[in-house]
């Protein structure tokens, strides 16, 4: 089994905002066939990007989406919650989670180590916008 890290989803979104990176309007059928998109994924993740204020969307015959702030304040952390919520890498670091490995108080060491790894990877996103990483399509 194929455990994926990061989802098809957020693939998938980080795509739709470089389809729209020139600023340009587009519409639902020109981003997935520029960036090889299912359409039913896309209407469903471009709502979650028009809920997070990335993208515009525009109704009627000359309707289409648009982004809706500048690619260089959009990092990949804020990719990532528009589309997935929340960000976990193992089920114990979530909130509430009550871990029978706790001992008088203390976390366990694999999930001190887990939420380290977290926070490192989170901070990376954080420091990463879109605007750097398309650099490298130019």
């Amino acid at each position: 089994m194929i455990t994926l890290f990061i989802s098809r989803e957020y693939d998938y979104a980080l795509r739709i905002l470089r389809a729209l990176a020139d600023a340009e309007q587009a519409t639902v059928k020109q981003v997935c066939l520029r960036e090889h998109i299912p359409q039913a994924y896309a209407y469903k993740i471009l709502k979650k990007l028009e809920k997070a204020s990335l993208v515009k969307g525009f109704r009627g015959t000359n309707g289409g989406y648009r982004l809706a702030a500048p690619l260089k304040s959009v990092t990949l952390f804020d990719v990532y919650i528009a589309v997935e919520g929340d960000m976990y890498i193992g089920e114990c670091l979530r909130d509430g989670y009550i871990c029978p490995n706790n001992k008088e108080g203390r976390q366990c060491t694999i999930h001190r180590a887990l939420c380290q790894m977290q926070n490192h990877f989170m901070e990376a996103m954080r420091h990463r916008n879109m605007a750097e990483i398309l650099e490298a399509d130019r």
